[in-house]
């Protein structure tokens, strides 16, 4: 099969493309390196035998250009929750990226029939229901209080498909979330493919660590090497949960989806995670790290941040029911894969987490 991957020498893109090559399949790309660090992914996906293309997707232009494909795997975003309102993007080039690019891509599809399937975000459900979940610590973690009710659509097993998606989302969000609608709009009213895989943290050897975005790559490499870190926010304790999940155990779902035939728009979206046996809170990552490298002492700052949420753990069970998948990587296995990347490469952080 001939695929496209947008934002192909990112971390998850370019996971992805290699996961797929070595599967079979044609990989074209782009990427506009706008993110630091993922200019030193061509070359070793040149070699595997991917094109790789400088392109920018908010250039309708530029994609136009593009050569035809069987699928888009949109793997191109500005990732974090805080983008828009950090200083460090405006609010006007968040939408242009996660939306009118998304656009822009949809606008192939059409020209090209081309199936779509977009990575999309735990970021899509409400904040303030699980900003205001009572939870309680355990194991120098969160978890939702026991004998507590709970929200629609959140068990111990995390957030189903069915949990609120009411504003506020965050911008970013809301990009994320306009971006699904409107991708099963253009697929059902120029009739082609479109898959929605609600993803939770990604994580892996060779994420662009920082602290927003790629928050377990971070904390190993800055704890590896005694940069400062901080536990910020919930009284300061570091007790916030996420799951987390390797990009190339989404590869076999993505060939499932790509050889599927129609199907309701329903069974068109969901959750993918590692789920609640892959969580773990920031402490516990600090525990893991001392074990591994010999502690040291984590600053603390309760005051809270914007978007942040304490315990954000997704349900993929209906992922495993339609398609039978599972993610495959263990948590350990991932935090010991970006432990030996961060050991091979000393000067990680500097390259593509700059200050």
């Amino acid at each position: 099969m001939k695929l496209l991957i947008s934002g192909i020498c990112g971390f998850v893109g370019s996971t992805l493309a290699r996961e797929l090559i070595a599967a079979g399949h044609q990989v074209t790309g782009f990427d506009n390196y706008i993110r630091p660090g993922s200019e030193t992914n061509r070359e070793p996906l040149e070699k595997l035998g991917a094109k790789v293309i400088t392109a920018d997707l908010r250039d309708i232009r530029a994609l136009s250009g593009l050569p035809a494909a069987d699928f888009i795997i949109d793997a191109a975003a500005n990732p974090s929750v805080l983008a828009g309102v950090d200083g460090k993007t405006s609010s006007r080039e968040l939408i242009d990226h996660n939306l009118i690019g998304t656009v822009n891509l949809l606008e192939y599809c059409k020209q090209h029939r081309a199936g779509f399937i977009l990575l999309s975000t735990s970021r899509v459900y409400s904040i303030p229901p699980l900003a205001n979940l009572h939870v309680e610590p355990v194991d120098n973690a969160f978890q939702p209080a026991t004998n507590t009710c709970l929200p629609p659509g959140l068990t111990s097993a995390g957030v189903d498909e069915t949990f609120s998606t009411q504003a506020p989302v965050s911008l970013y969000g809301a990009t994320k979330l306009t971006s699904e609608a409107l991708a099963f709009e253009y697929g059902e009213t120029f009739n082609f493919p479109v898959f929605i895989n609600r993803c939770g943290v990604l994580a892996g050897a060779g994420q662009f660590g920082r602290a927003d975005q790629g928050i377990f790559a971070y904390w190993v490499n800055s704890y590896m090497r005694r940069r400062p870190l901080k536990y910020i926010g919930f009284g300061g304790h570091g007790y916030q949960v996420r799951d987390c999940l390797h990009p190339r155990d989404l590869a076999p779902l993505l060939e499932k989806q790509m050889a599927a035939a129609k199907l309701p728009v329903a069974d068109r979206l969901i959750n993918c995670s590692g789920g609640a046996g892959s969580a773990r809170s920031l402490r516990q990552l600090s525990d893991w790290c001392a074990t591994k490298f010999c502690a040291f002492e984590i600053a603390s700052d309760s005051t809270p941040r914007p978007f942040d949420i304490p315990w954000m753990v997704l349900d993929s069970a209906k992922a495993a029911r339609l398609w039978n998948w599972q993610p495959q990587t263990s948590t350990a296995a991932i935090l010991e894969e970006i432990a030996a990347h961060a050991a091979a490469n000393p000067h990680w952080l500097d390259l593509s987490a700059p200050h």
